[in-house]
């Protein structure tokens, strides 16, 4: 077949569908090609320390950005570690390395530091690259990019079809990635996630550069890799979903115990916690509040294919949370910081609502001139902070102070700081 690589490299950027708005840039109508094979073939999935050795020796002697993807088994195994890594590099070919039979990739990512490693969607890899020892200091991320420089559709797939003119087959995205031997076509799929990636890359760079965004693009890519590990999340259970429908402090104790005793089972044997128990399912129970295990039985979700034991088990955690004191109940909300919802506004502060109403219609039409989601333009949490406590005088520099305090970039106080100013400024607000 032809060479991806160089096809790509000698075509300028595609509007094949999925492109920016279109303010001078080239465009082309050639149909997309299928890209259906790794131009070297599939490699062998790397499962030793011997191998690794080599590998990691090929990637530090390549040259210019490394392309890295990482395969998770979301909806089949306990959290979200990685089950096989992609890289590919000019000079290096493509590697594809298997995480649990070699788990330290400390050495790796040290090979590869001052790299620049190009990924997509990175702050979903990262958590799990991370906890196999790969963390890069710099990188670009070519679905952020893709927004910011206002493509409609950002997944990987539209993104390699739009600007570069490839087809990539996607139906193994879901599949899970923890079985062993992974099959051939799931090995090709992956080979080819990181085939085109520093293609795309150079193409997006050149495509921010031409709409004046290469530089916000930096700030945002150098905020993902300089990024702190998120915190744990408080009170995880309380994402239940459906969790809407529970109201009373009781009905709340049973979701919590249900979803620790899910969660340490799930944990305890490697799968989905949804797998162990649905949500709908534990939502069920804390509106029912059953008696006993024939009535847990009568629920939805706890049907013919629950064991009894495994009933008693869900019947002893409601059991333990309708034993609770009222003292131990959890309360219904969790502690709000920063302001109240939106929706709350016009009751508590009129004048905020109106400052957030201004502001957002002003962000709004800024994000429609730059040609970019408004949330990529600034957070609207920031926003909403902005405008419940605004600066005692709103003038530029105390605007700009503000947004910076927040956590904006400078290229996103520059661009936002005027618009609020005027908004925060009206008379309607």
């Amino acid at each position: 077949m032809t060479d991806a690589h160089d096809t790509a490299a000698d075509s300028s950027l595609r509007t094949t569908g999925g492109a920016p708005p279109d303010d001078g840039g080239s465009s082309a109508t050639e149909a997309p090609i299928p890209l259906l094979e790794p131009r070297e073939g599939i490699p062998p999935v790397i499962a030793d320390e011997a191998a690794l050795a080599r590998v990691i020796a090929a990637f530090e002697a390549g040259s210019g950005p490394v392309a890295v993807d990482a395969e998770r088994a979301s909806g089949y195994r306990y959290g979200q570690r990685a089950y096989l890594v992609q890289l590919r590099r000019a000079g290096s070919g493509t590697a594809l390395i298997d995480p649990v039979a070699c788990p330290d990739l400390s050495a790796l990512g040290d090979a590869l530091s001052g790299v620049e490693w190009v990924l997509h969607a990175a702050t979903q890899d990262l958590p799990c690259l991370r906890e196999i020892g790969m963390v890069p200091t710099r990188l670009f991320d070519t679905e952020l990019a893709g927004r910011l420089a206002g493509f409609p559709r950002v997944g990987l797939g539209a993104m390699v079809e739009s600007v570069l003119g490839f087809v990539l087959e996607k139906g193994h995205s879901a599949v899970d990635w923890s079985t062993r031997p992974l099959p051939e076509p799931w090995l090709r799929y992956a080979a080819l996630d990181v085939e085109l990636l520093v293609d795309l890359r150079d193409a997006l760079e050149k495509e921010l550069d031409r709409q004046g965004k290469l530089e916000w693009a930096r700030q945002e890519f150098d905020a993902i890799a300089s990024a702190p590990p998120p915190e744990p999340r408080k009170d995880p259970w309380r994402r239940t979903s459906g969790m809407h429908k529970v109201r009373r402090r009781r009905q709340l104790a049973v979701v919590r115990e249900l979803w620790q005793t899910r969660d340490r089972i799930a944990q305890r044997r490697d799968v989905s916690p949804g797998k162990v128990l649905g949500d709908a399912a534990i939502v069920e129970a804390a509106l029912a509040l059953p008696a006993n295990v024939h009535a847990l039985a009568a629920l939805n979700g706890f049907g013919h294919r629950v064991g009894k034991r495994q009933l008693e088990q869900w019947q002893a955690a409601v059991d333990r949370a309708k034993a609770l004191s009222e003292a131990q109940l959890p309360q219904p909300g969790q502690p709000v910081t920063g302001p109240p919802p939106p929706r709350a506004w016009a009751d508590k502060d009129p004048e905020a609502a109106a400052r957030l109403s201004a502001a957002r219609a002003a962000v709004s039409a800024l994000a429609d001139r730059v040609s970019m989601p408004q949330e990529n333009l600034i957070t609207p949490d920031t926003v909403r902070r902005v405008c419940w406590e605004p600066p005692a005088v709103v003038d530029a520099e105390s605007v700009a102070a503000a947004l910076a305090g927040h956590g904006a970039r400078p290229w996103q106080v520059e661009q936002v700081t005027p618009v609020l100013v005027e908004a925060l400024s009206s008379k309607e607000a």
